[in-house]
């Protein structure tokens, strides 16, 4: 029988303990929170965006994506939803993809997958924080609380230090760096960027939807529509957590970011322009500021007319075609600076890690020293908004369960 340690509670060391333990290995999970799982319990704001139903290697991010291609074939979204079945866990499958349990209560999912570890054999130690991993000639030796146990296989599924209130840890890169792994620098992903602006802070709480084009280094690298929000140190909202990996990696690497708000996706500059003129005529003695909160929201119109030096008490019928122009283009394309992101505290992932040119992807395996294992974030994978890292965490974690058992 396989002595298996498995270092971190989470998505991927959970999977991988149903799986190992399934197998008839002997299993021990180390947790230093107070439960397993909190990370579960507090991703898609409660309800848990377990996974997205078409996933490729483009869905990710890091120095190899293809990375993850092997591990997401061998858990297709028919075999996940097969072993959700097999632990009593139903799942609401939405149109675009994602995939949330059908109670609405991310707490189903851990309640169910906890169990099934359990009730497979497996042994979950909380509140038991691992202080080293070594190995000698006979094995590894996990340490503890002053405690020391030998194990045949040791996985690393630490997850990264992204939300350190949830008990995010950097210890799996630590531990990686002991046995000569690479670590890639790591940075917030999935989080708010911070602007150089002196009226975003003016337009905190004001929520809108509008198309986002980041740009690095003054070259367009994205552009996606959703609703952002203005907050006192930055901006926010789910458009703006979509281009947050591709800023936040360019930030690291000391790269010009910026993006631009078209805060009326729906217009091209010149249909807009002619529908502000249309507009205009129509109500030649409202000011501009009345005029345009009949389009935008009020708090926006404010500080976009500022920035367009625009007086609020100006009569449309005062504006000329080049101002109107002006105003036109600034609606599609109201640039903002980014100077950096609102960090790990508030990521909902981490990019970098163990570097995966370093690991076997179709065991999980060390390639430096046998019977060491990552699973997880902790690893150079990244995925975008949507489930996609669920699917990563998920399906590295049952390749690498079913590796160590053997």
């Amino acid at each position: 029988m396989k002595h298996i340690a498995i270092i971190g509670g989470g998505a991927s060391g959970l999977m991988a303990a149903l799986f190992a333990a399934r197998s008839g290995a002997n299993v021990t999970v180390y947790e230093h929170n107070t439960g397993v799982g909190k990370k579960i319990l507090a991703s898609g704001n409660g309800r848990c965006n377990i996974i997205n139903t078409t996933v490729s290697h483009e869905d990710y991010a890091g120095s190899d994506p293809q990375f993850v291609t092997y591990p997401l074939k061998q858990m297709n979204f028919h075999y996940f939803q097969s072993l959700c079945h097999s632990i009593g866990l139903l799942l609401d499958i939405k149109e675009d993809g994602r995939c949330y349990p059908l109670s609405n209560e991310a707490k189903s999912v851990l309640i169910a997958l906890k169990s099934a570890v359990t009730d497979a054999g497996a042994t979950i130690l909380t509140e038991c924080a691992v202080t080293d991993v070594s190995k000698d000639r006979e094995g590894f030796i996990v340490t503890s609380h002053n405690d020391k146990r030998r194990y045949n296989r040791v996985l690393i599924a630490t997850g990264s230090q992204a939300a350190p209130q949830l008990g995010a840890t950097a210890d799996g890169y630590a531990f990686a760096r002991s046995f000569g792994h690479e670590i890639i620098p790591t940075y917030p992903s999935l989080v708010q960027l911070h602007l150089n602006s002196k009226n975003h802070p003016k337009m905190a709480g004001v929520k809108t939807t509008a198309e986002v084009t980041l740009f690095i280094d003054n070259k367009s690298n994205m552009k996606v529509t959703g609703d952002i929000l203005f907050a006192a140190y930055g901006i926010s909202g789910l458009a703006i957590l979509d281009i947050s990996q591709r800023a936040s990696y360019a930030l690291l690497h000391k790269q010009r970011v910026s993006l631009t708000l078209n805060l009326l996706p729906q217009f091209d500059t010149q249909t807009l322009t002619n529908a502000l003129e249309k507009l205009f005529a129509a109500i030649p003695r409202q000011s501009i500021q009345n005029a345009l909160c009949a389009l935008l929201p009020a708090k926006i119109v404010t500080y976009l007319l500022d920035d367009a030096a625009i007086a609020l008490t100006t009569q449309v019928s005062a504006l000329n075609p080049k101002e109107i122009k002006r105003l036109s283009h600034l609606i599609g394309e109201w640039k903002f600076d980014v100077t950096d992101t609102h960090g790990f505290k508030h990521a909902e992932v981490s990019g970098g890690g163990v570097s995966t040119a370093q690991i076997n992807n179709k065991t999980m395996e060390s390639k430096l020293v046998e019977g060491l294992y990552f699973a997880g974030e902790v690893l150079d994978i990244v995925g975008k908004r949507g489930g996609y890292n669920f699917n990563f965490a998920w399906a590295s974690g049952i390749i690498a369960g079913k590796e160590m058992a053997k």
